[in-house]
């Protein structure tokens, strides 16, 4: 890439970093509101059916894994409210390289997740969950994670250029709100009944999560599915990302 162009998505993750500034109420809830999910299921709805050992030490990797999906939301919104307002095609024709605003836009979405995660590892910390790991596997846990909002964030990205306006995110949280809790973030896939156990063992998230617990140490962790971790997000990647380049090449045509 250019200096020109590094430049060019530079400018525009400064300007997404700006708005932090400016919607301080939205990024503080965005960052509470999964701490407060975790703290819900760890201590009044937690069942933890089919859970051998701590809940805590089980759910904490799996809400983690939730949480990196459910950023794909935060990233539809953000991309249809600059649709909606004729930002992105304003900075189309600018003279600026044609990639730098969804590298901006990428950037800045993993910066959050970033911090987002910082403050659920410190409530989990809070609650008791300690990682039994050592570095190297809680490193590898969170880059694990860190993968996986990258994929979400470019199918979110795709997905809110074909939706085009904010109010048909709506529809596509109604998916996303099933399919991520069709995962074994809260519970077994053993102690589900076979066909769903099935479906949730191939959920991308799932494998995410398992292989987190692995990385941790904690219960439900089984070795092996690192691999499926990595290889998941980088389809979804290799899918998305090309869609969603070709579908903002395409905006102002």
């Amino acid at each position: 890439m250019s200096t020109y162009a590094l430049t060019d998505s530079w400018t525009m993750t400064r300007r997404e970093l700006a708005h932090w500034a400016r919607q301080p109420v939205r990024i503080v809830v965005g960052l509470v509101f999964p701490v407060m999910l975790l703290v819900m299921f760890a201590y009044l709805v937690g069942g933890g059916r089919g859970v051998r050992g701590d809940y805590v030490d089980y759910l904490v990797p799996g809400m983690l894994a939730l949480t990196m999906a459910f950023g794909l939301e935060g990233t539809m919104v953000a991309v249809t409210q600059d649709l909606d307002k004729g930002v992105i095609d304003r900075f189309r024709s600018m003279p600026m390289a044609s990639g730098a605003v969804l590298v901006g836009r990428s950037v800045a979405d993993m910066l959050q997740s970033a911090l987002g995660l910082a403050v659920m590892l410190g409530a989990a910390s809070a609650l008791g969950w300690r990682a039994q790991g050592g570095v190297a596997g809680f490193l590898g846990a969170v880059g694990l994670l860190l993968l996986f909002r990258f994929a979400m964030l470019w199918i979110g990205i795709h997905l809110a250029m074909v939706a085009g306006r904010t109010e048909m995110v709506q529809a596509v949280q109604i998916l996303v709100w099933p399919v991520g809790f069709l995962s074994n973030a809260f519970a077994t896939p053993d102690s589900m009944p076979g066909w769903l156990g099935a479906v949730v063992e191939w959920n991308p998230m799932s494998q995410t999560a398992t292989a987190v617990r692995d990385l941790f140490a904690s219960p439900g962790g089984e070795p092996g599915h690192v691999w499926a971790a990595v290889a998941w997000p980088v389809a979804l990647v290799a899918v998305f990302f090309p869609l969603a380049v070709r579908r903002f090449g395409a905006l102002s045509k």
